[in-house]
């Protein structure tokens, strides 16, 4: 598969020869899972980080449910701007129905998605975990059911700040390992292994689909793990697709490469 970008025409892509409409398009075609240092903010940071992970998770194990973040993205928007015409006086609580309706039945489609996706996740992120040396992960998501009757008992506090108080934009989902919630918890080998434990997870998953397994790209995966976990990643990827590790030097591999490619002072050289 020939992928070539071409410079100075906007995000025009062609995959094969042929142009992409959207890159939505490439993302199907070519599914790639990256690992680098600065992805431990999916564990470290606020919850909205987790959210966003999450949904483009599901976009890639739930395909038929991809559009539903970005249209729930756009009627939140819509409802939010509604509130605020009304609290200016330019617009109605009649005109602000259709909204609520609208974000109630994405919102709650929405958190069905999300709820499944994790629940796909979650054995073969325990699974992968406890492989490399972390125990008893799981994700957990709390989310209060979206309903127009639950929008319509906000209202009056909505109407107030100008925004939408409930649904899936605000809901949290946690990563525990040992009973223990690992963005306030856990070191940061453990944060670190948990992602790498939910990257492997979804590559599994993936792998089995008639699509085909993706491109794993892990960019300095090895450094913080010992000989025995760095052994039991390479054992977990024998079973998946192509993958390209980034390393210091190929020591820091438990068993031979396929390829080596070696970068120095800005050339690369395969051998």
């Amino acid at each position: 598969m020939e992928v070539a970008v071409v410079r100075k025409e906007g995000k025009r892509v062609r995959l094969n020869g042929a142009a992409l409409s959207a890159i939505d398009q490439l993302r199907n075609e070519l599914p790639t899972l990256v690992f680098t240092p600065d992805r431990l903010v999916v564990i470290k940071g606020g919850p909205a980080v987790r959210r966003a992970y999450i949904d483009r998770t599901l976009s890639r194990l739930l395909p038929t449910r991809a559009g539903l973040p970005r249209a729930y993205g756009e009627a939140l928007g819509q409802r939010n701007a509604c509130l605020r015409k009304i609290g200016l006086g330019f617009s109605s609580k009649v005109a602000l129905a259709p909204w609520s309706e609208q974000v109630a039945v994405l919102g709650s489609s929405l958190q069905a998605a999300r709820l499944r996706s994790i629940e796909m996740l979650s054995p073969r992120f325990a699974e992968v975990g406890e492989a490399l040396g972390l125990r008893d992960c799981r994700l957990e998501y709390s989310a209060e059911p979206l309903t127009v009757q639950l929008l319509e008992q906000r209202l009056a506090r909505d109407l107030e700040r100008g925004t939408t108080g409930a649904g899936p934009h605000l809901d949290e989902i946690v990563a525990l390992a040992g009973g223990r919630e690992l963005r306030s918890f856990g070191s940061q080998g453990e944060q670190r292994t948990a992602v790498l434990a939910l990257l492997l997870a979804e590559a599994e998953l993936l792998t089995q689909r008639d699509t085909g397994a993706p491109l794993l790209l892990l960019d300095d995966v090895l450094s913080e793990l010992d000989m025995s976990r760095r052994e039991a990643l390479v054992e977990r990827l024998k079973g998946l697709g192509q993958t390209i590790i980034t390393a210091t030097s190929d020591g820091a591999l438990p068993e031979p490469a396929d390829q080596i490619i070696r970068v120095s002072e800005g050339s690369a050289k395969a051998e």
